[in-house]
């Protein structure tokens, strides 16, 4: 069972004391510096997002299942990989692997307009019910191969991958805007390093960050399954 557990009394305000405490140390102490993005953590209550048998680790510096194989990532890698996309409130933002919408929300409180694909058709109806709820109505919550993207409503200012690749998907890179910024974790299966990838008409950039371990993005352009 998702969401809505805790919403009044001691139970919320201890939760809310978590979610301040973890934006202080795990997020700035370690680096986190926007400020936009900080207030976004410290905004969206991840609780909402995770099963109710876990909300008690809601916000511990770890990762927590959310069925399918899947899982929510810690919270440190959320903001790093969110910040290394630099968005703007104007922008328009893909996140390839929903999950239950965690990133999405955050990425809601960013940008002027979300997209997010995930493969599991489970988790994309958790996804859309906790969002709808929680007031996130304008993302845009879609099934499908992430790996493909989402042609139809491309270009996109900014593109974030919530899974790791085996390589930068081709076709996600064509669906970027001119300016735009590309995150993905690429590597083995076991182990992966984000790579964010900046365009700027026909010259492509690419830098390495923080090193992680992701679930891995199967389709097409991603793993066999």
């Amino acid at each position: 069972m998702f969401g809505n557990y805790f919403t009044h009394g001691k139970a919320a305000e201890s939760l809310a004391g978590d979610r301040a405490r973890m934006v202080d140390t795990q997020l700035r102490s370690r680096g986190i510096r926007d400020e936009r993005l900080l207030a976004a953590m410290a905004k969206v209550p991840r609780e909402e997002f995770i099963s109710s048998e876990d909300v008690a680790d809601a916000y511990g510096d770890f990762p927590l299942p959310i069925g399918a194989g899947q899982t929510i990532s810690q919270p440190y890698i959320v903001a790093a990989m969110v910040e290394a996309l630099e968005v703007n409130p104007e922008d328009r933002v893909l996140e390839v692997g929903t999950g239950t919408g965690y990133e999405a929300a955050i990425l809601a409180e960013l940008a002027a307009d979300v997209w997010t694909i995930e493969r599991h058709a489970e988790l994309v109806d958790k996804a859309r019910e906790i969002l709808q709820r929680l007031g996130y109505a304008d993302v845009h919550v879609l099934h499908g191969d992430g790996s493909l993207g989402l042609g139809e409503h491309a270009p996109f200012n900014k593109i974030l991958v919530a899974a790791a690749a085996p390589r930068v998907p081709e076709t996600l890179v064509s669906q970027l805007a001119d300016g735009g910024r590309l995150v993905v974790p690429v590597g083995s299966r076991s182990e992966q390093q984000v790579e964010v990838m900046r365009k700027l008409g026909d010259q492509i950039s690419i830098t390495k960050h923080d090193r992680c371990r992701f679930v891995p993005l199967v389709g097409a352009q991603g793993w066999e399954l």
